[in-house]
C-alpha cells in the first residue's frame, strides 16, 4: 500500500506549494461560514425558535428540515451506490467505494448538524432515545436506525482504509440494511401522516429510496470529478469507466423519478382529492411553480438526464456539471416536499372565514445560515478527506 502510494502521488502531483495554500484558504473560508451558521443556531436556542425561525404552529417544519432530509437522502444514496461494488461484487462499481463511503459519512454528519438546531432541545433526543424509547414512534426509529447506520459506515470506512475489503463488505451490508430501514422509515414519517394528504400513502418510503440512489449517483460523479481536480491528478481509465457506469445507472433513475413525479401529479389532480389537489396546484402554477419547473424538473431531472444522453456517459466534465445541477435541483425537491405538504390548511374544504387558502412560510436569516453551515461543514469534511486519506487511493482503486 505505502509503496504504491509513494509511486502514484509524486506522479499525480498532490496538494503542494501554491495548491496547498489555496486549499488552506478554502478550508478557512468554509470554516468561517460554518462557525457563523453555528452561532446563529446557538442564538436561536437562547432567543427561542418562535422568535427567529419562520416556522409556525401551522407550518412547523421549514427549510432546515428540508436540508436535513436532503443530507440524509444523499447519504443513503451514496451508501447504496457504493455497495453495488464492494458489497455485492459488481466490478464496475468497486473503484468508487472509498470516496463514496466517506462522503456518505460526511453528508449524514452534516445532516445531524442541521437537525440539531432545528429541534429545540437536541440533547433530549439522545437521552430519551435510550431511557424512554417509544417503539410506536417513527421519529424514534429514525434516530435509532440512523445512529446504527452511521456506526456501520464508520466501521466500514475504517476497514476499507486498512485494506480489509472482505470484512468491510460485511459491515457495508449491515450499513445498507440499516440505511434502507432508516430511509424508508423517514419516508414513513411523512407517508403515515394521514392529516397531510400531499404526503399520505405508501408512495413516500418507495420514493425516498429510489430518489436517494438518484441523489447518490449525482454526488458520486460530481465529487469524484472535483476531488481529482483539487488534487491535480489524472483519473485512471478504470475509475472513469466506473463513473460512466454510475452515470448510466443515474440516467435510469432519472427516468424512474420522472415516472414517479408524473403519476404524483396525475393522482393529485384526478378527482380533485381534498388537500392534495390544492398542494399539487401550488406546485404546477402556484407560488411554488418556479421551484417545481426550474428546480425540480429542469435542474433536478431533465438537464442531467439529457447531458448523460448527449455525451453518451463519456464526457466526465459535462456529466459533473450536470450532476451539480442535479444536486441543486434535488435540494429544491426536498424543500418543496417538506413545505408544500404543510401549506394547505387542514379545514380548507369548509370555507372558514379568514382561513387562508395557502398558509404562509418564508425562511428567515437564521434558517438560511444554519442550512449554509451544513453545506460548508460538509465541504470541510470533503476537503479534509482528500488530504488526510490521500484522495482515497488504494492498491485496488
Amino acid at each position: 500500500m505505502e509503496n504504491i502510494l509513494t509511486k502514484v502521488l509524486p506522479q499525480e502531483g498532490g496538494l503542494e506549494g501554491s495548491r496547498s495554500s489555496v486549499y488552506n484558504g478554502v478550508i478557512g473560508l468554509l470554516g468561517l461560514f460554518t462557525l457563523v451558521g453555528i452561532a446563529f443556531g446557538v442564538h436561536a436556542m437562547f432567543a427561542g425558535h418562535e422568535h427567529v425561525y419562520g416556522v409556525t404552529r401551522e407550518v412547523p417544519w421549514g427549510l432546515m428540515l428540508g436540508a436535513y432530509v436532503f443530507f440524509v437522502v444523499t447519504s443513503t444514496g451514496l451508501c447504496l451506490v457504493s455497495s453495488i461494488g464492494h458489497v455485492f461484487g459488481f466490478e464496475a462499481f468497486k473503484p468508487i467505494a472509498k470516496r463514496s463511503v466517506y462522503l456518505a459519512i460526511a453528508t449524514i454528519v452534516a445532516g445531524f448538524l442541521v437537525i440539531a438546531f432545528e429541534i429545540e432541545n437536541p440533547w433530549r433526543m439522545a437521552i430519551y432515545n435510550i431511557i424512554s424509547p417509544n417503539l410506536s414512534s417513527n421519529i424514534w426509529w429514525m434516530g435509532t436506525l440512523y445512529g446504527a447506520y452511521l456506526f456501520f459506515m464508520l466501521i466500514e470506512f475504517a476497514l476499507l482504509q486498512a485494506g480489509r475489503h472482505k470484512i468491510a463488505g460485511m459491515c457495508g451490508l449491515l450499513g445498507v440494511i440499516s440505511g434502507v430501514a432508516a430511509h424508508s422509515n423517514l419516508g414513513a414519517v411523512f407517508g403515515l401522516l394521514n392529516g397531510r394528504e400531499f404526503w399520505h400513502g405508501p408512495y413516500m418510503p418507495i420514493y425516498f429510496i429510489t430518489s436517494a440512489m438518484m441523489s447518490g449517483c449525482a454526488t458520486v460523479i460530481f465529487f469524484h470529478w472535483l476531488g481529482y481536480k483539487i488534487n491535480g491528478w489524472k483519473m485512471s481509465e478504470q475509475l472513469q469507466e466506473s463513473l460512466r457506469s454510475v452515470a448510466k445507472l443515474g440516467a435510469l433513475l432519472y427516468l424512474i423519478i420522472m415516472f414517479f413525479t408524473t403519476w404524483k401529479l396525475i393522482s393529485g389532480i384526478s378527482g380533485h382529492p381534498p388537500g392534495k389537489y390544492e398542494a399539487i396546484m401550488a406546485l404546477i402554477n402556484g407560488p411554488f411553480a418556479k421551484n417545481f419547473w426550474y428546480g425540480e424538473v429542469a435542474l433536478g431531472l431533465v438537464i442531467p438526464f439529457l447531458i448523460i444522453l448527449a455525451v453518451r456517459a463519456k464526457n466526465l466534465t459535462a456529466m459533473a456539471l450536470g450532476s451539480l445541477a442535479s444536486i441543486i435541483g434535488i435540494f429544491v425537491m426536498r424543500y418543496d416536499l417538506v413545505i408544500v405538504g404543510q401549506i394547505i390548511p387542514g379545514f380548507h374544504q369548509f370555507n372558514i372565514v379568514d382561513l387562508p387558502h395557502i398558509l404562509p412560510y418564508a425562511p428567515t436569516l437564521h434558517e438560511w445560515m444554519v442550512t449554509l453551515s451544513g453545506f460548508t461543514f460538509c465541504g470541510i469534511l470533503f476537503m479534509m478527506g482528500e488530504r488526510l486519506f490521500r484522495g482515497h487511493l488504494s492498491e485496488e482503486h
